[in-house]
């Protein structure tokens, strides 16, 4: 039986037979192949020359018999090029998985890392309804680190998005728990008459300050350090953009996150959220936003993945109108189907005073 893919790497197969349950948990095999290759810092290892075992084994300090094995599954899996004894990286191993190139994404490779332990641990998250590790702080330096992860993941996604968002005449935008601000970033070079501010955790403004030095229109960018979960949000914003934060927080504190994003959004103005949306009736699909949901029981206090229609209900209450998808082109979402975009109603005396009131909370 073939495995289909989907642009995530998640299987899309309904599991009717023993055989296929037995596929089902053997799918870890290539997985358990591939983070061996990166805790062996092995891409990097090979860098831009070609090898035999032989030598690649003695340079690694690993046995002949063990890496011939592991760079046979590499090579069928494309991540390494064989030709007869020798091994060269492929396109991908060179770059991104490189520790010396200067594109390797080195944050996103030691967050992945570190989810197999993780995953191992889910039994225990299940039986107490607590993330593991629930007990110990979460640190500025895990949180660096942790902003690096998603401005390595979302570098290639971020400028495809943005292109498909038209700003229209927003002159300001809020990227709202934006952490690295790499969704900022790329409103901005898409859009050279915006601003934007990116509002998050002090520790993550630190690495969002670092990638805005290496651009031009990070002159355009601001910084705003507030634990928006429970503090209203100052200033006044024609966009606020909320993405892969939504599934952080539980179905109460994004409630009150929407009606602080009402009152801080200009007359006319949008808010637009792209996150892991659940499509279907039964809250089963799409297989990865499903998936996504055991993350956030093993790393969040009260996370989740929401529906698209649990959302839109929340978003009508904290008074928003012209809620709708916001289709983006095959191959370019980070979610399937997961934006939505919801606006400010027209300026009037009630919307004003909901919105002064809002403001208060």
């Amino acid at each position: 039986m073939v495995l289909p893919r989907t642009r995530k790497g998640v299987v899309s197969l309904r599991i009717t037979t023993f055989d296929e349950f037995r596929e089902g948990i053997s799918a870890y095999r290539l997985p358990r192949v591939l983070l061996a290759a990166l805790e062996l810092d092995l891409f990097t290892a090979v860098g831009d020359r070609s090898w035999t075992v032989d030598a690649l084994s003695q340079e690694l300090k690993v046995s002949k018999r063990g890496l011939s094995i592991l760079c046979r599954n590499l090579a069928a899996a494309g991540v390494l090029n064989k030709k007869g004894p020798i091994y060269k990286n492929s396109r991908l191993g060179a770059t991104a998985l490189n520790g010396n190139h200067r594109t390797f994404r080195g944050g996103y490779l030691n967050l992945i890392r570190t989810h197999w332990g993780d995953w191992e641990r889910l039994l225990e998250s299940v039986r107490s309804g607590l993330p593991i590790d629930h007990d110990i702080p979460d640190t500025p330096d895990y949180r660096r680190q942790f902003t690096w992860a998603m401005h390595h993941r979302t570098l290639e996604i971020a400028p495809a998005i943005a292109a498909q968002l038209p700003m229209g005449r927003a002159r300001t935008l809020l990227d709202l728990g934006g952490g690295p601000g790499t969704y900022a970033m790329a409103f901005l070079a898409k859009n050279p008459r915006l601003r934007a501010t990116v509002c998050d955790r002090e520790a993550a403004l630190g690495v969002a300050k670092e990638i805005a030095a290496t651009h031009k229109a990070g002159r355009r960018l601001s910084y705003l350090p507030l634990d928006f979960s429970k503090e209203p949000i100052p200033g006044t914003y024609d966009v606020i953009w909320y993405s892969n934060v939504l599934h952080i927080y539980s179905p109460e504190e994004n409630q009150a996150i929407f009606r602080r994003a009402f009152a801080a959004l200009a007359p006319g103005g949008r808010f637009i959220l792209q996150d892991a949306f659940l499509h279907d009736r039964e809250g089963l699909h799409p297989a990865e936003a499903s998936l996504f949901a055991v993350s956030m029981l093993l790393f969040t206090i009260g996370g989740n993945t929401y529906s698209a229609l649990e959302t839109t209900k929340w978003l009508k209450e904290a008074g928003f109108v012209g809620i709708k998808a916001i289709p983006l082109k095959k191959g370019t979402e980070d979610w399937e189907n997961g934006i939505l975009e919801a606006s400010i109603p027209a300026p009037g005396l009630k919307t004003n005073a909901r919105r002064t009131q809002l403001r208060r909370n």
